[in-house]
């Protein structure tokens, strides 16, 4: 489902990796089902978070927004790591 990205660069930014990364820590954390096979010593949501988007497993959207109001969706898959 790759689109052209409009807005922004063709890549995740530092800032979306950590809203990204945070939000789905706390998921895992409250008891969300982890999507990627870990070894048994890995048990901080957060490295937990940064493996599942290392593997490109999240199903989360991007949203970027223009000073004018426009905006696009982003799927992550989409996006460079």
């Amino acid at each position: 489902m790759t689109k052209e990205i409009r807005i922004g660069p063709p890549k995740l930014t530092r800032f979306e990796k950590a809203r990204i990364v945070g939000a789905r820590a706390l998921q895992i954390s409250l008891g969300a089902p982890i999507l990627v096979e870990l070894p048994e010593e890995v048990t901080d949501p957060i490295d937990i978070a940064l493996k599942e988007l290392e593997e490109n497993v999240l199903p989360m959207t991007i949203r970027r927004r223009l000073p004018d109001g426009t905006y696009q969706d982003i799927s992550l898959f989409d996006l460079k790591k």
